[in-house]
């Protein structure tokens, strides 16, 4: 099993990413971390949620989602990832990285929908690192 921080982010179709961008701005806070004139990553300041937005078709439209990605707590951990895929009958996509440091896998699941795996490197957005907290214990009643 592959260690992911979850589910964190979506890539939507859209008409106009700056549009969009201000938008979520407006409403969520995001800030942008990558852009260009066709595709624009935000995050919501201390979550490591991505919201992309993609200069393309079906904007607007049921459908329009065009990728759903995990990111991975240790870039290293992208092959584990790749051997997960295939064993599991994924579809390999494309792999490789965005920058140096920072491994990518696109993969098709079994219904066709396009999944990514990545490690980013941490953005000035990110949450701060947080050591784990032991869950206090508590006393199981047992009831007769």
């Amino acid at each position: 099993m592959v260690k992911t921080h979850g589910l964190t982010h979506i890539a939507l179709a859209v008409k106009d990413p700056a549009r969009s961008l201000a938008f979520y701005q407006r409403v969520l806070g995001v800030v942008p971390v990558y852009r260009d004139d066709n595709f624009v990553q935000a995050q919501t300041p201390g979550s490591r949620d991505v919201l992309v937005f993609e200069r393309g078709r079906g904007a607007g439209k049921r459908g329009g989602v065009a990728h759903f990605g995990f990111r991975l707590t240790k870039p290293a951990d992208i092959a584990e990832a790749l051997v997960a895929i295939k064993a599991a009958g994924g579809k390999i996509r494309s792999t490789g990285e965005f920058i140096p440091g920072e491994p990518y896998v696109f993969f098709s699941d079994p219904d066709g929908y396009e999944v990514e795996i990545w490690y980013e490197i941490p953005t000035p957005v990110d949450p701060p690192a947080r050591r784990a907290k032991a869950a206090p214990r508590r006393r199981i009643s047992q009831r007769r």
